[in-house]
């Protein structure tokens, strides 16, 4: 892990901060004010939204705290065109699902990290990471089952994999964490850059 400053975490999503904390990172949590964003359909490339909605979080709290380090991070899933986010009822949750029953998807987290800059405004770091996962064919009465369960409020594409919906893949192509909402290997990089550009070296 680099050895990094204490940074406020633009997120109340528990299951980052249990990665940051379980990585050793020092970090305040402090969730946007933003409200959650409806996400673009049909994207050919998911990747810059994923990094413009970590950054409007990121900006809503560094507004708050311009002389701290922010990051913000999202995560989006993309099936067959269609970009998913958190599902916001039962119903619309037993849609995604379906939808991604048999198929090859993408989770997509997107990072934002905004640090005081030298002038007026902050310096912005933006990077994202893809994962491709295939989910088997699910039956009416699995889906049933766990969107009767609860695990899919607050996640993108409605599945939880470090949760019960494990049984649901196949095989992870990428990260595992940035499947959980906070890839560590390029987080770790990222603020390897943020780190270097603050103490004013170039290599």
């Amino acid at each position: 892990m680099t050895r990094f400053p204490e940074f406020i975490l633009a997120s109340a999503s528990p299951r980052r901060r249990d990665l940051l904390a379980g990585a050793g990172y020092r970090f305040e949590v402090v969730p946007p004010t933003l409200p959650e964003p409806v996400p673009t359909k049909a994207l050919s490339d998911p990747a810059p939204l994923a990094e413009a909605l970590a950054y409007f979080k990121a900006r809503s709290v560094e507004q708050r705290a311009p002389d701290r380090v922010v990051l913000g991070a999202d995560t989006i899933v993309s099936c067959r065109g269609e970009i998913l986010g958190k599902a916001g009822d039962a119903d619309e949750a037993r849609r995604m699902l379906s939808a991604l029953s048999g198929s090859t998807h993408s989770v997509i987290t997107g990072l934002a990290v905004l640090a005081p800059g030298p002038g007026q405004f902050p310096r912005r770091y933006l990077a994202s990471d893809t994962t491709s996962l295939v989910m088997r064919e699910l039956s009416v009465e699995e889906i049933d089952g766990y969107v009767a369960s609860g695990e899919w409020c607050d996640k993108a594409g409605a599945y939880a994999i470090q949760e019960t919906a494990d049984a649901f893949v196949e095989r992870i192509d990428g990260s595992f964490s940035n499947v959980v909402g906070m890839p560590m290997e390029l987080l770790e990089r990222l603020l390897d850059v943020v780190a270097r550009d603050m103490e004013g070296k170039d290599d």
